[in-house]
């Protein structure tokens, strides 16, 4: 079952970033410029259709029917949901309504799990509108799914009406009502609230064409964007699978020969340090310089080629020693920021074959510094993704938490710029031209030893090498046969899949932390000697 807990996009795709969670994978806050309000039906209005507004400081857009509701989802979003349950929290306000948090889970393929993932969606939404000091009033829901091979989008409607049914009765269960509820498939939608064939007909009604709403309209005058889906996100960060990855799998397979046993060797831990951050700084000045590309498939393509199979081994490789990814951390802003990102993108892309639970690394990096630009939803994608490829991942672990509950990545750069200029490195420039302030730090990061996990065919001797020298090398896994183009969205899934004993990178929030402390101190990279797989 695919489980995520959602806010809108990042400021740059919503400037309404904000939601009140869902258990420990959703996002919490409120919303910012932009956000939605509901208020009650104008008297002209046809009883069964209630009327909302989306009021923000500068721009104002009423919404009064159902139509411009499932309209409205992608804005609420910021992307575009597939296979999705989403809950609307709504917050009364001087008589009016406001959208609050926002919460989205998978639909479960099968439906005994129904009842237990719409108690868990509505009850993380309103917990966690709670634990930001504003219990919702009521509810929006919507069912997002495409249908199947001979299946029309009617009939989506018909099989998911239980689903509907069971979350009504949920948010009923916690006096949160559901006023609205939407199946939105095959470029149509549907009211399972509105019994009148007037407004909200059997056969459905169609989806306005993209971008020509009143509310489309009002959002690119602000400057707000919606992505495509998270499909097409993930499809950026995951491994090749092409004859290209058996190139790459050969150069990490001679990196791991050259590399592994410099990294357990205390002496050589350094020297690989060092021409990790050198060759990543280099990439990163050849990304930069490289001219501009329109879509993110052709970006990436252009960036695999400038990407040499064996520089992506070495600093694949390089950056499984924690305390050189959390240097590697510090390109988290200004103009280091978009080429460290295309950077960590391509390196989790180059993590083929057996070295899937590598990916972890040029993960977190890459989920890091999309949440440090305010890029909250691909932060969120990879961060997960990161946890699907080693569920163990500390650093991931506490990103992802930290992203979900809403907290500013402020406290953490703080602590990485003031490491940097301990070491007398000149923090990164801001894109106005001046140097980011670096504030001091109560307590600094203390690096501990880890508990390595044993590569494959280790010595004895080499293993006890791994515990003293605080680093641990993942263990290549049996390759996985086939493929497609390298980075072509996959359309034929969204969940793991497993192919002989390998295990794709799953991308649900299911592999959360458990709570946590939520001081910088906590969240700090390397501050946690107990980190057992960096």
């Amino acid at each position: 079952m695919t489980n995520h807990g959602e806010t809108t996009g990042s400021p740059e795709n919503g400037k309404a970033a904000g939601s009140d969670g869902t258990g420990p994978d959703a996002g919490h806050g409120e919303p910012a410029r932009g956000e939605r309000h509901v208020g009650q039906a104008a008297p002209d209005d046809h009883v069964d259709c209630t009327a909302y507004e989306s009021h923000g400081a500068e721009h104002q857009v009423t919404l009064r029917t159902p139509a411009e509701l499932a309209d409205a989802l992608p804005y609420l979003l910021g992307y575009r949901p597939e296979e999705s349950i989403v809950l609307v929290a709504l917050h009364d306000r001087a008589g009016r309504g406001r959208f609050g948090g926002r919460a989205r889970l998978g639909i479960p393929a099968s439906e005994d799990d129904w009842a237990s993932v719409a108690r868990q969606l509505a009850q993380g939404l309103v917990t966690g509108s709670e634990r930001r000091g504003a219990r919702p009033e009521q509810m929006v829901a919507y069912l997002c799914e495409e249908p199947a091979e001979g299946e029309s989008g009617r009939q989506v409607m018909e099989r998911l009406r239980p689903l509907a049914q069971k979350l009504r009765i949920e948010c009923g269960q916690l006096d949160v009502p559901v006023i609205e509820a939407l199946c939105i498939s095959d470029g149509r939608f549907w009211s399972y609230c509105c019994g009148n064939a007037v407004c909200c007909p059997p056969e459905g009604l169609p989806m306005g064409l993209p971008g020509t709403s009143v509310l489309a309209a009002a959002a690119t005058y602000a400057g707000l964007q919606v992505r495509g889906t998270l499909r097409e996100l993930r499809a950026r960060l995951l491994p090749w699978e092409t004859a290209a990855a058996l190139e790459q799998e050969s150069a990490l397979d001679a990196a791991s020969m050259a590399l592994v046993p410099r990294i357990l060797d205390g002496a050589g831990r350094a020297g690989v340090a060092e021409e990790t951050l050198e060759l990543s700084a280099r990439i990163m000045h050849r990304l930069a310089d490289a001219p501009p590309m329109s879509g993110p498939l052709t970006s990436d393509l252009r960036d695999d080629e400038l990407l040499a199979h064996d520089e992506a081994a070495a600093l694949i490789l390089g950056l499984q020693d924690r305390a050189t990814r959390d240097r590697a951390a510090e390109w988290m802003e200004g103009e280091e920021a978009a080429p460290a990102l295309r950077l960590w993108r391509a390196l989790a892309r180059r993590c083929v074959g057996p070295y899937g639970e590598h990916a972890a690394a040029p993960l977190t990096l890459a989920g890091w510094v999309a949440w440090s630009t305010g890029d909250d939803l691909e932060a969120r994608e990879a961060l997960a993704m990161a946890l699907g490829a080693d569920s163990g991942y500390l650093f991931a672990r506490l990103l992802h938490q930290a992203c979900n509950e809403g907290l500013d990545p402020e406290s953490i750069r703080r602590c990485l710029r003031a490491e940097r200029q301990d070491r007398g490195r000149p923090p990164a420039r801001q894109p106005h031209g001046k140097e980011a302030p670096a504030e001091p730090v109560s307590e600094p990061p203390v690096e501990e030893a880890s508990r390595p996990r044993r590569p494959a065919r280790r010595s004895r001797s080499a293993r006890a090498e791994g515990r003293a020298s605080g680093t641990s090398v993942p263990r290549p896994r049996p390759p996985l046969a086939g493929g497609t183009h390298p980075t072509s969205p996959r359309t034929d899934r969204t969940r793991p899949r497993t192919s002989g004993n390998r295990t794709r990178p799953r991308t649900s929030g299911k592999s959360t932390a458990h709570r946590r402390d939520h001081s910088p101190e906590a969240l700090r990279p390397g501050s946690d000697g107990r980190e057992g797989e960096a």
